[in-house]
């Protein structure tokens, strides 16, 4: 297999048409379907894409409360100008199949509900609109020369899009498996003393202990 030359003979471009919840995943996903185009002047044997997934949390406003429930990513919204910055959500690799021309492929992203995850924090602290993405193409596009010869070619760290994800589509792929419900880690030792507590008063279920916690508080 051969390196190509300098000149581009796969000139790929990217751009997101939707997201939609993967509706038989075993954990919750999301499924961006990104669209490939070849400006190249030859067919694409196969493609394996690295994505960079960054949420631009510059590029939307914020009602109080949501302000309020974002205090432990960016501090008080006075800080806002300095402390407001890109997360990165997550990096995703998937083998794009043989194409002429272009294709749209399903990208699937794995979404968590652990609130110590900063991309999970913020997403969670949103009550509607969309969140403002940004998606970094990377990787390396094979395709075939005149004499046949199997050619590989990076792509250039150029390659990016954008795409406004809907809060709802989020929340419904999360409801899918943690219907109105938020997960919390906690140390052994704190969920031993919680767990004492839950027996100690005869609490019926997790949100009961917890609830009282609050009350006494």
């Amino acid at each position: 297999m051969a390196l190509a030359e300098q000149t581009s003979a796969a000139d790929l471009s990217f751009g997101v048409e939707g997201a939609t919840p993967v509706e038989y995943a075993a954990v919750p996903t999301l499924a961006f379907r990104v669209r490939v185009e070849n400006a190249g002047s030859v067919p694409v044997r196969s493609v394996l894409l690295d994505t960079q997934i960054q949420i631009a949390a510059r590029l939307r406003a914020y009602g109080a409360a949501e302000q309020q429930r974002l205090g432990d990513l960016f501090g008080t919204p006075e800080r806002w100008r300095d402390t407001l910055r890109t997360l990165l959500w997550t990096r995703v690799t998937l083998a794009v199949p043989p194409f002429t021309g272009h294709t749209v492929v399903e990208l699937p992203v794995v979404c968590t509900y652990d609130l110590e995850v900063a991309a999970a924090s913020y997403f969670g602290a949103l009550d509607d609109g969309v969140v403002p993405l940004e998606l970094l193409f990377s990787g390396t596009v094979f395709y075939s020369a005149a004499d046949g010869r199997l050619q590989a070619e990076r792509i250039a760290w150029t390659k990016e899009a954008t795409y406004s994800l809907p809060v709802r589509v989020w929340r419904e792929t999360m409801d899918r498996h943690f219907p109105g419900s938020a997960w919390l880690r906690l140390s052994r030792d704190s969920y031993d003393r919680l767990r004492a507590y839950r027996a100690r008063h005869a609490h019926a279920s997790w949100d009961d202990a917890v609830e009282a916690l609050l009350g006494d508080a």
